[in-house]
């Protein structure tokens, strides 16, 4: 009877035991976009973000339209052909360089693990992400995108 009891116990306690964790968003799926201009080009940054029943959010995703060989893509899209690997390795924050693509998923798993923007050091000219390594893009409009999604996901507190 004692083993019985132990066993209920520990099955009990196993599942009785799980915390879940409340986040500060709405559920659902958000974006935001920021137009801007670059090289005379005119570009969209989109982010969207995905918050789960919890409030949490589970992803981020970051792209940028860009014009290359008079073809209309996305950076993403581009992967290892947008040839930003020598730029990066080159500025000398990141050995051996990366490219766009793989600076962005460091931004967008930030976002993920910190749960929103805190991080990103503001100021009038220019977005700082000194507070986390492998980043050299200025990613001004990639955070204000993202901000704006942000912004229709929080949970309004005022009533």
């Amino acid at each position: 009877m004692k083993k019985i009891f132990l066993l209920i116990l520990i099955l009990f306690t196993l599942s009785g035991c799980e915390r879940i964790v409340e986040g500060n968003y709405k559920e659902g799926t958000y974006m935001g976009s920021v137009e801007y201009e670059s090289y005379g080009s005119k570009y969209v940054t989109t982010s969207v973000i995905y918050v789960d029943s919890n409030g949490l959010i589970k992803s981020c995703y970051i792209d940028s339209t860009y014009l290359k060989d008079n073809i209309n893509t996305t950076k993403k899209t581009l992967g290892d052909n947008y040839g930003m690997k020598e730029t990066s390795k080159n500025i000398g924050n990141i050995e051996g360089g990366k490219e766009w693509y793989e600076q962005v998923e460091v931004i967008e798993k930030k976002v993920v693990e910190t749960q929103g923007l805190d991080w990103v050091e503001w100021d009038q000219t220019n977005t700082k992400l000194d507070s986390i390594s492998g980043v050299t893009i200025d990613a001004s409009t990639y955070i204000e995108a993202t901000k704006k999604a942000l912004e229709q996901a929080k949970i309004n507190t005022t009533s």
